[in-house]
């Protein structure tokens, strides 16, 4: 109630804004419906008038159209439809109309139902634009298939004639295959109406043989037509037509025996009833791909090129095998090098190469096909099986009066075809034969008639012949003759321009002209032309003999070409001036003649004879004109022989003559000899009977009216080479530093090159133990000298060692390398001026060295005996324990305690009394030293003092203080026993002495303080008796008995110096501590050694 109350008392403004809200909504729903009722009576009136006009044609001259009826009309309704195409036309019908195609732009049509619940027309606006254009559905016509190929030929009619004009179609035309309507082509082609019915055909290879499984086949189409502004649209697909295959109780395996091509795939499959269990390709296994039913297909992918038998492919059942071969190759190539002529003008070759092998044997291989297109001929090609190189041939046999020919030659196989065409003019293409029966005849010694047969029929043509002529040692000539072709094939030359009596071989080939090939050559025909006079006299040398009586004539026999025949024999005479002599004749065999003559000055001739009749003379002179300035020169190889060169004379008038021998024959010395032009100036010697390593003597002569002067003499090589043997030398000398060593010359034979030096090694080495291990001049204890003086034959080795073994090593040299090499073990001689100086200056050194010592030693001698010898007292004369009781009244003649510069006063001797005996130290008391008289009482040992007086000392000392301590110094002894026992009565000693036999200590130095005094005390119980002179090192003070430190009465501790000798004044030496002090001066040291004492 209070809730409601508070609202009622809200201010009044907020219920007037209410009231608005809901006045402004209740106008909008009045609107609303209102709005709803005029669309709900719109539909309404629609629903009772035709709607949706739609309009199609099939064959563009009839537009089918129809709407949809209005509400409540029945099944038969009428309706009046009028449209406008040039004139106005009604008609009365059913729900749709067939209107003729009308003319481009907007035409109205009225619809009117003719119905009784209400007259609603509908008028709409038709245009070309708003017509779809359906054709029909096409239809197949036929459908089939060529299994061999696996494929489907399909046949349909376009219907053209329903189209008024021309259009183009697309068709599109799909493959399905198997029970699941799985499409596998789906392909487009094109077609043109024209207004007529037209059949096309279309062909699909499947990739599955259509054995495998049914395929089905439909199509249709749409007109492209540019005219029709309407929209266009597919037709329908066609009824579905399909093929399949009826099996066979045969064949179960497809395709069988396919031929295909190199990297293709192809599809297998197996029809069978049985259930697959495997398939493979040779012995690769493959997928199965399962088809309808039980069948089964394989997808062999880029197939590689089959063996000649074929691949193999085998399906497995559980109990069988079903299997076809398959043939992958090429198909042919393009036939290359095509080539066609002829060989004698009666019947064309035509060769070729096939390219590329294809594979394919058999049934399967390429044939050949060769067509003649002017004549309308051809000719197949007979395959053999092994082409001879690689090349095939066909022969076409030559038409009457045709000279062109027009070839195609066509190769095909399985897999394709090729073609190569050639346009040829025969008579340009003509290959003769090999020329036979090469037949030959003299004409004269220098001509010869040849004959041949070449077979064909070249009348109408010229023929170019070229005829080969070769004779031994001699450059092939070619010549060539021209000539008519003849009928018979028989044809001559002739030859000329031979040479007598010389063997000639010939052989022929010819060809056409125009040149197109050379036949082959026919076979050699040898033959001898017939003899004629030897056109030249031999050439002829001639020697001395050794004994200078006799003269030798020498000829070398005519070359073939100058002989012109056989040489029978030599006529060789001698003439003068007053007479002639001829000899008898010489056979052939023989190039040597001797004839005994004087010093005249001869002509020798020689003539050569053979069947025909004899040679112009040679002459040369007798006489040989002597040369004094002749020297030897040297010359070596320069390519192929030795250059010799010399200066022009113009004093030779015929030749000039170089003759060479081995310099190692005897005399005359005749290998063979050169003649050379008198214009000439050098020539180069070559010969096959030239050696390496051989040293050839060579003379140059100069023929002059007189005769022949010798113009250079020269030794040679053609090639050098390294020395066979090592000089072989001797020692000669030997001395103490130096060996002198002489060799011998290498015989020319064996040196084999020109001598450039020797090359002389040694090294120290013993006979059995050294060995030149490399023979380098790097290595640092070989000794090398080169020799070049080639003329020495003697060398001295120099600076050597005596009474030492050498290892000589000698070799020759030449230009073509180092010859072997010969040793030698030499032993110089003993140096005896260095032996004696050896033994002397060690004597000598040592002989200085004891003077210089003796010296030292002399001036040093006091030094010496003190530091080495000093005197040792004998305890036996020790009197230090031999004290009477009147001791202190002093006594002159004691001098055991004297320590001079350094004299105590007082000296106290304490023994401590214990069970064991013992020897306490004693304590030497400054006269500064204040005692407490007391003392005694504090220490828990019983000790007496008494005095001592020191002996006089002659010095006089000065004490400082010496006046405070009082008079004289004392001595305070307790109980002090020596090992030898004083000369005192017994009874004077006391009764309870407990330190009886201990040692003596006379110097034994302890400190003042009574805390060194308890530690002594503590240190000696342990301490066996015995005699310690220098028991306590610590206390030592380093300095000399001089040192003027020792009489200082105000130190607190007065010491005695350096523990001594009771007799020696130097420093005994310490032991070694590192505690202990250094010496400042006094005891033992190596300075001491070279000092002079100042009282020595």
């Amino acid at each position: 109630m209070m809730d409601i109350s508070l609202c009622l008392k809200r201010p009044s403004r907020m219920g007037d804004s209410k009231r608005m809200r809901m006045t402004s909504n209740f106008q909008w729903l009045l609107l609303t419906v209102l709005l709803l009722y005029l669309m709900n009576q719109v539909n309404s009136q629609k629903k009772r008038t035709p709607r949706d006009l739609k309009c199609i044609t099939n064959n563009l001259q009839m537009w089918d159209c129809s709407w949809r009826a209005p509400s409540g009309a029945g099944h038969g309704a009428a309706y009046e439809v009028c449209f406008e195409n040039g004139s106005h036309s009604c008609y009365r019908l059913e729900k749709n109309i067939k209107l003729p195609a009308l003319l481009p732009g907007d035409h109205e049509i009225t619809i009117n139902p003719l119905h009784d619940f209400g007259n609603f027309i509908s008028k709409f606006t038709l245009n070309e634009k708003n017509v779809s254009l359906i054709p029909d559905a096409p239809e197949i016509l036929d459908l089939s298939a060529d299994f061999s190929t696996s494929t489907l030929h399909l046949k349909w009619n376009d219907k053209g004639s329903v189209f008024p004009h021309h259009s183009n179609v697309i068709w599109e035309i799909k493959v399905l295959r198997k029970k699941n309507m799985e499409i596998v082509k789906l392909v487009t082609h094109n077609t043109t109406l024209n207004g007529r019915d037209t059949v096309h055909h279309w062909s699909w290879i499947s990739d599955m043989p259509l054995e495998c499984t049914t395929h089905y086949v439909g199509i249709r189409f749409y007109i492209d037509d540019p005219q029709f502004s309407g929209r266009k649209e597919w037709s329908d697909w066609s009824p579905l037509k399909n093929i399949s295959w009826s099996p066979d109780s045969q064949t179960k395996v497809f395709p069988q025996d396919r031929v295909l091509l190199v990297g293709s795939d192809i599809t297998v499959c197996c029809v069978t009833q049985e259930k697959v269990l495997s398939a493979q390709i040779g012995s690769t296994y493959c997928p199965l791909i399962h088809l309808d039913g039980k069948n089964v297909a394989i997808k062999i992918r880029n197939i590689s090129a089959s063996e000649s038998s074929g691949t193999n492919v085998v399906f497995s059942v559980e109990d069988n095998m079903f299997g076809t071969v398959i043939f992958a190759g090429y198909p042919p190539d393009i036939p290359q090098k095509l080539n066609c002529e002829t060989y004698d003008l009666k019947e064309i070759i035509c060769t070729w190469n096939p390219g590329r092998p294809t594979f394919l044997v058999g049934p399967r291989n390429t044939s050949y096909t060769l067509f003649e297109s002017f004549s309308g001929k051809y000719v197949r090609f007979k395959r053999v099986e092994l082409p001879t190189n690689e090349s095939y041939q066909l022969f076409f046999q030559m038409l009457p009066n045709q000279e062109i020919y027009n070839f195609t030659l066509n190769a095909r196989n399985p897999l394709g075809q090729s073609e190569s065409t050639l346009l040829v003019n025969i008579t340009e293409k003509v290959h003769p034969h090999i020329p036979t029966s090469v037949k030959v005849k003299d004409i004269s010694s220098t001509a010869v008639t040849l004959s041949w047969h070449l077979p064909g029929s070249f009348a109408k043509i010229k023929l170019l012949c070229q005829i080969e002529i070769n004779k031994t040692n001699s450059v092939h000539e070619l010549r060539n003759v021209t000539m008519r072709g003849i009928e018979n094939s028989s044809y001559l030359a002739a030859v000329d321009k031979l040479n007598p009596y010389t063997i000639y071989t010939f052989r022929i080939r010819c060809c056409t002209d125009p040149f197109w090939k050379w036949s082959k050559w026919s076979n050699e025909k040898q033959y001898l032309t017939t003899e004629a006079i030897p056109s030249k006299g031999p050439d002829t040398w001639r020697e001395w003999s050794s004994d200078g009586k006799n003269l030798i004539i020498y000829w070398k026999p005519l070359p073939i070409n100058e002989a012109n025949g056989k040489i029978l024999s030599y006529n060789v005479s001698c003439s003068s001036d007053e007479e002639t002599q001829s000899l008898s004749e010489i056979p052939d065999p023989q190039h040597k003649a001797e004839i005994q003559l004087d010093k005249n000055d001869y002509i020798i001739s020689v003539v050569a004879k053979n069947s025909v009749g004899s040679s112009p003379p040679s002459k040369i002179a007798s006489m040989e004109i002597p040369n004094a300035d002749l020297k030897i020169e040297q010359a070596v190889r320069m390519g192929n022989g030795i250059l010799l060169t010399w200066n022009y004379d113009p004093n030779v008038t015929c030749d000039y003559v170089i003759k060479w021998c081995n310099s190692s024959r005897s005399e005359p010395c005749l290998m063979d000899w050169k003649k050379v032009p008198s214009n000439s100036t050098e020539t180069i010697i070559e010969s096959d009977q030239f050696r390496p390593g051989v040293r050839y003597n060579f003379f140059v002569y100069g023929c002059r009216n007189q005769g022949y002067q010798l113009l250079r003499s020269i030794i040679g090589y053609v090639e050098e080479l390294a020395p066979v043997v090592a000089p072989n030398f001797t020692v000669e000398d030997t001395s103490a530093d130096s060996i002198l060593v002489k060799w011998e010359e290498i015989p020319v034979e064996e040196l084999r090159g020109f001598l450039r030096g020797y090359l002389f090694y040694f090294e120290k080495g013993e006979r059995d133990t050294s060995k030149m291990r490399v023979l380098e001049s790097g290595r640092s204890d070989i000794k090398v000298k080169n020799i070049t003086d080639i003329s020495q034959k003697t060398l001295r080795i120099a600076d050597l060692q005596g009474k030492t073994s050498y290892h000589l090593v000698l070799r020759a040299y030449t230009d073509g390398g180092m010859g072997p090499e010969k040793s030698m073990f030499v032993v110089t001689k003993e140096n005896s001026v260095g032996l004696i100086i050896a033994i002397l200056i060690p004597v000598a050194v040592a002989v200085i060295v004891g003077v210089v010592t003796s010296i030292l030693c002399y001036r040093k001698r006091e030094w010496i005996k003190e530091t080495f010898y000093p005197d040792i007292p004998n305890p036996e004369n020790c009197k230090a324990l031999q004290f009477q009781k009147s001791v202190c009244e002093g006594n002159s003649a004691l001098k055991t305690l004297e320590m001079n510069p350094c004299t105590p006063n007082n000296v106290e001797v304490l023994e401590t009394r214990s069970t064991v005996p013992k020897i306490e130290d004693t304590e030497i008391i400054s006269p500064v030293a204040e005692r407490p008289e007391d003392s005694t009482d504090a220490q828990p040992e019983n000790h007496v003092v008494v005095s001592y007086c020191p002996p006089v000392i002659e010095e006089e000392i000065v004490n400082p203080g010496a006046d405070e301590a009082g008079g004289a110094s004392q001595v305070i002894y307790i109980d002090i026993q020596s090992m030898y026992q004083p000369q005192a009565k017994p009874e004077e000693e006391p009764e309870n002495d407990p330190v009886v036999g201990t040692g003596y200590k006379p110097q034994m130095h302890l400190l003042v303080t009574s805390t060194v005094e308890d530690l002594a005390a503590d240190d000696d119980l342990d301490k066996t008796a015995g005699y310690r002179p220098q028991a306590n090192v610590n206390t030592w003070n380093l300095v000399s008995p001089d040192s003027p430190r020792s009489t200082d009465s105000n130190s607190e501790i007065v010491s005695f110096g350096s523990p001594c000798s009771i007799n020696s004044r130097q420093f005994l030496i310490p032991p070694k501590d590192e505690d202990s002090p250094k010496s400042n001066g006094g005891g033992w040291s190596f300075t001491n050694f070279f000092q002079n004492k100042p009282n020595d």
